[in-house]
């Protein structure tokens, strides 16, 4: 059910969100600055690519002061656009009966798009 779940959710913009995640990330690791944001964005193209694949979990190691003074920038230059487009999408999935998995995933999304540092992501075997 994953396999497919993920193949429609691929063909019906999946692939175009994790090629733009995939693009902003080469930009950002063009910076040195940038490369901590950078490899926050490839965690986002990966589960956008598989999102019934993965699950989002808190790290076990406490991050601390770093983390939430990158989860605070991150949020001010455009986490916070990013959660909001994928709250949007997925309330208007969750319209349908067909299109509540899919807001499921976006609303997983949202919550990984506003706080990406500290979280890690686990296999669903």
């Amino acid at each position: 059910m994953k396999l497919l779940g993920n193949l429609i959710w691929l063909i019906f913009g999946g692939l175009v969100t994790a090629l733009e995640y995939l693009a902003a990330s080469m930009v950002l690791m063009a910076t040195i600055v940038g490369i901590p944001f950078g490899i926050q964005t490839l965690k986002l193209a990966m589960i956008t690519l598989m999102p019934f694949s993965f699950t989002v979990k808190e790290k076990n190691a406490p991050g601390g002061f770093l983390n939430l003074v990158m989860n605070v920038i991150w949020i001010l230059v455009g986490g916070i656009w990013i959660f909001l487009t994928h709250v949007l999408f997925g309330l208007l999935l969750a319209v349908t009966i067909i299109g509540i998995p899919f807001a499921k995933q976006h609303f997983k999304l949202a919550i990984i798009a506003l706080t990406p540092f500290g979280k890690e992501l686990i296999d669903k075997k």
